[in-house]
């Protein structure tokens, strides 16, 4: 869906404009503002979803804190902002449709969710719905109709029988519905640790990855989801085959702690009956390319995601191919992803031809605010003849620290 997030007055985000297409990459310095950018989309996506509390800020992966870190406090403003705003502006059957919301939480007194200050839904320029603290909440067209001011509308409108208003809003809700930010761990991949930001087909963290890869697996049909099962084959390199089994106290020591389904590698290189891995001994590689691409292809994992630091764990050329392929399976599902990293081969692995994949530099002004800016990929770049991780280390695109 072609859209563009306006966010303001979310901690470093004093106002930036994001027009995202499928696949988009975040590069900048430490501490520019990236995973505050993936978290503002969480807290976005609680107000569209249900509503924004600590418990559901979670298990979207948003660092939980209270208003006063929430909300942007800069040297250059006169005053804290009152509420935490987000613009979404997208097309539905050629129409032009705007939602905005304002969230307010008192940081002298604040409370567990955050209320709904303002909400508004605009087609074409109309307004379809509203609420306001003027308005008492009442919902704007609905009169009859009493509303929680700690609930968002959109969700409520699933329920409702005017087709119109449930299109016009069922568009929205169900892309930002499932988001969350995923930054998986190797002790909760190798199953020696629990998720406890556990979801379906995998867990925050990287739990129940096996659970994932047996719904994906056929070996039979020598397929991976919607990949040749040889194409994965070829990134992990040391993997002969790959399947789903028990775990069996002949290939890992009961001392250590595994779920009862567990992933089996065999090694290309090792000798017959001593060849086979479970996650514990394999590469933590193997266990991120698994988990990324899970993402990428498995039906019940969101339409839309984040991933921050896209590139742990990886060797930077196995970086650069699992870019590509990882783009190439999102494409192919039609999902939506924001990524961050620190790798600079990552971006040899996008083809920024293509439309649907973005490259995204952050950066702090003199004031401390982001600066979110698009990287396009013009004569000017192309006549240097260096590749886009060579300009990014040059300094050429921006999104570099000033050391």
């Amino acid at each position: 869906m072609d859209m563009v997030i306006n966010i303001s007055n979310f901690k470093s985000l004093s106002n930036i404009s994001l027009e995202p297409g499928l696949i988009n990459v975040f590069i900048g310095a430490n501490g520019t503002g990236k995973s505050a950018l993936l978290e503002a989309l969480g807290v976005l996506s609680a107000a569209i979803a249900e509503k924004v509390d600590d418990a559901i800020l979670s298990n979207k992966g948003v660092r939980l804190g209270t208003p006063s870190l929430y909300k942007s406090s800069f040297k250059d403003q006169d005053r804290l902002p009152v509420t935490i705003e987000f613009n979404v502006h997208w097309e539905y059957k050629n129409d032009k449709c705007d939602y905005t919301v304002h969230l307010s939480n008192p940081i002298e007194k604040p409370k567990p969710a955050w209320e709904y200050y303002s909400e508004l839904l605009n087609v074409n320029g109309k307004k379809v719905f509203g609420r306001s603290r003027a308005s008492r909440y009442k919902l704007e067209n609905f009169p009859e109709l009493e509303i929680d001011a700690y609930k968002g509308l959109l969700s409520f409108l699933q329920g409702l029988k005017h087709d119109e208003v449930r299109g016009y809003a069922n568009d929205l809700y169900e892309l930002f519905r499932d988001y969350a930010i995923y930054t998986p761990n190797t002790t909760t991949l190798r199953g020696i640790q629990a998720d406890p930001f556990q979801r379906e087909p995998v867990g925050l963290l990287g739990g129940r990855l096996p659970e994932a890869i047996d719904d994906l697996l056929n070996v039979n049909e020598e397929i991976f989801g919607t990949m040749d099962l040889y194409d994965l084959i070829d990134l992990l390199q040391w993997t002969k085959t790959i399947d789903i089994g028990k775990t069996s106290k002949d290939i890992v020591s009961p001392s250590v702690p595994m779920t009862p389904k567990t992933i089996r590698f065999t090694d290309r290189f090792m000798r017959e009956g001593r060849n086979e891995l479970t996650p514990y001994d394999a590469s933590e590689g193997s266990l991120y390319v698994l988990f990324l691409l899970s993402l990428a292809m498995h039906k019940k994992a969101p339409k839309m995601f984040s991933i921050d630091n896209f590139d742990q764990a990886l060797n930077p050329r196995l970086a650069r191919s699992l870019t590509k392929v990882f783009c190439d399976q999102m494409i192919k599902n039609n999902k939506t992803a924001f990524i961050t990293t620190h790798n600079p081969l990552v971006l040899d692995g996008l083809n920024l031809n293509d439309d649907r994949i973005r490259l995204f530099t952050v950066d702090r002004n003199i004031y401390g605010h982001t600066q979110v800016n698009r990287v396009v990929v013009n004569e000017r770049l192309l006549q240097t003849g260096n590749s886009l991780s060579k300009l990014w280390v040059m300094g050429m695109l921006g999104g570099v620290p000033n050391l």
